[in-house]
Formats: C-alpha cells, sequence, structure tokens
C-alpha cells in the first residue's frame, strides 16, 4: 500500500514540475481538435500625400507625430485588423531618415527639413506596429516626383535637382520617366535601403505607374513626354511599339522589385494595389477605365507570373453598379491568379457618405463578398480617416459584424513552410497565470492563446513580446501556439485545468 502511494506521489510530483507549482494542472499528451482563428487579412492604408491621414497637417511638433501614428496603430488594433500599409515615399521623398532622398514636406512642412528633434517615423511605426501584433507594410510610389499639393520649394537634394534627366514636367506633377533605366535603378535602390534597415513584413506599391492622364487649358490629352527616351531605346535596337515598350517598362521594373525583395529578405511580402480593372471587357459586363493602355500596366500579367505575394486591385465599386460590379471583378481577379497568390482586394472604404450608395453597410457587405469568393482571402481599406471618425459608422459596423475577432493574416507557403516548433508552457494555480516560450529557431512574430470554458473554446492572438496572461476562473484546458512571420502555426501546447489531481487518476 506504501508503495502504491509512494509511487502516486513521484507521479503527482513530475506533473507538478512539468506544468508548475500550483499542481493544479496537467500537461496533455496529445493536442485535441482545438479551432484555431479565422486566416483573413485585414489592412489598411495610411497614406501621407497631401496629408491625407497622417500627419494631419505638415510641420507638427516631433511629440504630436508620434501620438497622431499612436493613435492609428491603436485605433487599426481596437477595431480587429491585422495590417498597416504606411506611405513613407509620396513623391521622391521620404518619412524616414534617407541618404538618397529628402525628408517629406508632408512631415516637416519643408522638403529636405528634418523633425526637430530628429526621429525616425518608419522604425517607430515598425516598433509600435509589432508591440501591437500589426504588420506593417511600406508604402512607396515608385515614379511620382512631385504632387500637385506641395508648398515648399524643391531641396537641393531632390532627384528633380540631382538628376533632372531623369525627371519630366507632366502636368501639374514632375514625374519620373520610367523609360529611363536611371529611374528604375533610382527606385529600387530606395527600396532596397529601406528592406535592409526595416524589420519590415511588407513592400508596397500602389495604382500609379505611368501616370494618369493630364489636359491642357482646351480639354486636350497632354502626351506624357518621353519621346526623347523612347528614340533612345529604338535606336539601341528595340523594336516594340511605344505602347507596348511603356508596358515593359513598368513589367520590367515589377519583375525587379518582386526579386530583389526576395534576394534581401524572402519573408518580407511584396504587393501592388493596381487599378480594379484590366481591361474594359474583362469580364465581358465591365465597362469603364482601362488601366492596361492608359497606365501601361499589364497588372493581369504580374499576377499570372507571381511577380507578387499579395494582389490589392482597387475594386472601388459598389457591389450593385452594373458596369463595375465588385463581385464579378473580384471573381474575375481571383480567376487570373494562377500562381495562387493572396487576393486581397481594396474597398473604397472613405467613399462612405459621399453619395451614391456608399454606406458602412456597403463596406460590410463587400468584406463578406470577398470571404464567399474562393481564392480571396483578406481586404485593404482605403483609408484609416474613415476609422479614426467611424466615417458612417463603418469602424463599429465592421466590428459587430465581421471583425469580431482577431483575425491570422493568411500563410503563405510559397515563401516559407516551416512552422515554429511548440512552444514550452507553464501554469500558476496560486496566480492563475498562464507563461510560455519559444523553442528553436523559427521565431514567433505572434502567440495564440487558446481557453475552453464550459466545453467551448476561444482565442485571444497576442504579439511576440507578450509571454504570459492572467487565465480566467473557471477554465477547463489552456493551449498556446507559435505563429512565424509567413504565417505558419505551430503545434498546440496544451494544459488541463483539474480542480484536485486524485490518486486514482494515476496507475497503481
Amino acid at each position: 500500500m506504501l508503495d502504491r502511494v509512494f509511487c502516486a506521489a513521484m507521479v503527482f510530483l513530475s506533473v507538478c514540475a512539468l506544468v508548475g507549482t500550483g499542481c493544479a494542472a496537467r500537461a496533455a499528451d496529445a493536442p485535441e481538435d482545438i479551432p484555431s482563428p479565422m486566416r483573413e487579412f485585414r489592412g489598411v492604408w495610411v497614406a501621407s500625400v497631401a496629408n491625407i491621414d497622417w500627419p494631419s497637417r505638415p510641420a507638427l511638433s516631433t511629440e504630436q507625430q508620434k501620438l497622431e501614428l499612436l493613435k492609428i496603430l491603436d485605433t487599426a488594433a481596437a477595431d480587429n485588423l491585422n495590417a498597416v500599409i504606411l506611405q513613407v515615399r509620396p513623391a521622391a521623398d521620404a518619412l524616414y531618415p534617407s541618404d538618397l532622398e529628402p525628408w517629406s514636406e508632408y512631415l516637416t512642412g519643408a522638403m529636405g527639413k528634418a523633425p526637430s528633434p530628429v526621429w525616425d517615423p518608419l522604425e517607430f511605426a515598425v516598433q509600435e506596429g509589432h508591440k501591437r501584433g500589426l504588420e506593417i507594410h511600406a508604402w512607396f510610389n515608385p515614379y511620382r516626383a512631385r504632387h500637385p499639393s506641395a508648398k515648399s520649394p524643391v531641396s537641393a537634394d531632390h532627384l528633380s535637382k540631382t538628376r533632372p534627366e531623369l525627371v519630366r514636367q507632366y502636368g501639374q506633377h514632375l514625374w519620373m520617366d520610367p523609360g529611363e533605366p536611371g529611374v528604375q535603378e533610382h527606385s529600387l535602390a530606395v527600396i532596397r535601403d529601406v528592406i535592409r534597415r526595416y524589420d519590415l513584413d511588407g513592400i508596397h506599391i500602389d495604382d500609379y505607374f505611368y501616370p494618369y492622364k493630364e489636359r491642357d487649358a482646351s480639354g486636350k490629352i497632354i502626351d506624357f513626354p518621353d519621346e526623347e527616351s523612347y528614340q533612345r531605346y529604338r535606336a539601341s535596337g528595340g523594336t516594340l511599339a511605344k505602347d507596348d515598350w511603356r508596358r515593359h517598362n513598368v513589367d520590367s521594373f515589377v519583375e525587379s522589385l518582386y526579386k530583389m525583395t526576395k534576394q534581401e529578405k524572402p519573408w518580407v511580402k511584396f504587393g501592388i494595389s493596381p487599378f480594379g480593372i484590366w481591361q474594359p471587357g474583362y469580364p465581358a459586363n465591365v465597362k469603364g477605365f482601362n488601366a492596361y493602355q492608359e497606365l501601361y500596366a499589364d497588372a493581369r500579367k504580374w499576377l499570372n507570373n507571381g511577380w507578387v505575394d499579395y494582389f490589392t486591385p482597387q475594386i472601388y465599386f459598389r457591389i450593385g453598379q452594373s458596369a463595375q460590379p465588385y463581385k464579378d471583378l473580384l471573381r474575375w481577379w481571383c480567376a487570373e491568379n494562377t500562381k495562387q497568390r493572396h487576393v486581397w482586394p481594396g474597398n473604397y472604404t472613405s467613399q462612405i457618405g459621399n453619395g451614391a450608395g456608399w454606406t458602412a453597410q456597403e463596406i460590410v457587405d463587400q468584406v463578406k463578398a470577398t470571404r464567399a469568393q474562393r481564392g480571396a482571402d483578406g481586404n485593404i481599406h482605403f483609408s484609416m480617416k474613415a476609422f479614426l471618425t467611424n466615417r458612417g459608422g463603418v469602424a463599429k459596423l465592421l466590428d459587430k459584424e465581421v471583425y469580431q475577432n482577431r483575425a491570422l493574416i493568411p500563410a503563405s507557403p510559397w515563401l516559407d513552410n516551416t512552422a515554429p516548433q511548440k512552444p514550452n508552457v507553464n501554469f500558476e494555480k496560486a496566480t492563475h497565470v498562464l507563461s510560455w516560450s519559444g523553442q528553436g529557431e523559427e521565431k514567433a512574430f505572434l502567440w495564440v492563446i487558446y481557453q475552453k470554458q464550459k466545453g467551448q473554446w476561444s482565442n485571444q492572438i497576442v504579439p511576440a513580446e507578450q509571454t504570459s496572461v492572467v487565465a480566467p476562473e473557471g477554465v477547463e484546458e489552456l493551449a498556446v501556439s507559435a505563429v512565424d512571420r509567413t504565417g505558419n502555426e505551430s503545434q498546440k501546447a496544451v494544459i488541463q485545468i483539474t480542480q484536485k489531481l486524485r490518486f486514482s487518476q494515476v496507475s497503481p
């Protein structure tokens, strides 16, 4: 009898050592079927050009700029978004310290003027975003050199001054000529510098390739002034017609940017958000702007060739819009996704309240339509201002109907399909504290905390730097998993909580 008691006590102490000093829990031999969180990309654009979203106006103090950025990150996290796409290069300038381009006037009020005291907004955004479990993507405009909203003089270190042969005046804009090899080299160098220096989750470019057409005073369309660079191409033996040459210039840049990103940091996602219509007639019932002809953007080719990790067509049209129906366009783009990349359509959330049927319910219905479309697994909202102001009640309605809980970003197995190791876990009965730590070389970007009460599982997604949580009273089981930078989730480390560990549970 004493031998049996002694053996049972030894097993009891072994369980205590395994799961913590509380001795009110035991580690499960094998994880049960625990439902994982929803997988969905929920992004938002934060535009700096013309001070659309951030900073709210130029020349705020450094402290004010930080507070506004923190409010953006806090709001995104509170609204259960999981990614912020921050514009850091609106017009051959920088909202971060750069040796290649001048400080942006949208930050400091004067191009080339550093903030005072000096700080690094991009580094701040990355650190603070990651603390909140948010991905941070750096958003670049590859060709625009000056926007009509700019007010300050052009600084001496701006590309239009240092390399004027690369820049063209086009209507009210300055634009880099995509036909100049030096333009591609410069923009790639700018983005490479950022990839190397910052712990980013993504690189993003928008729908501005060749510029949208400008008109003169009489209303006549102005052709983009690239005849000189085109003639040099022809003189070197090039045979493409001008429109095809323009598309080739953009294709070459997109392909080079994708490959360069993977060479520098393979886990950093690369995404593009082109105009939502490739060409009218694709699909057959669609009419409207022709980005293939007007912007020289062969976005279908980029998706077909897998030159992106995520593809965000700006489907800025309502579901019931007969000439540009949201669902039909989304279905067509998903059918073109032959390399099985992510399709995360862009939604015109800031259009709410501007008439023509743009309501908060329209955006909610678009998110639901995206979920219903096979091959689409997320949305990106333009822009953050709609969430900061809860325009038309959209933030609250999204929270009520579709974004009730946080979601994990869909995994990107073509970048990395190795999951982290199962974490070590510990539970303290006296304090009800569940703690954990990672194992192995594959680091966690997020943790998922699972808890079972009254037979039902729920979960909580927390950032990598958090390593403990207080479990609620009445919890029956707990589990923890690690999620890495590309969305791979580890096995779940499970702890079963018992009110009393009886000798009858231990074999003699």
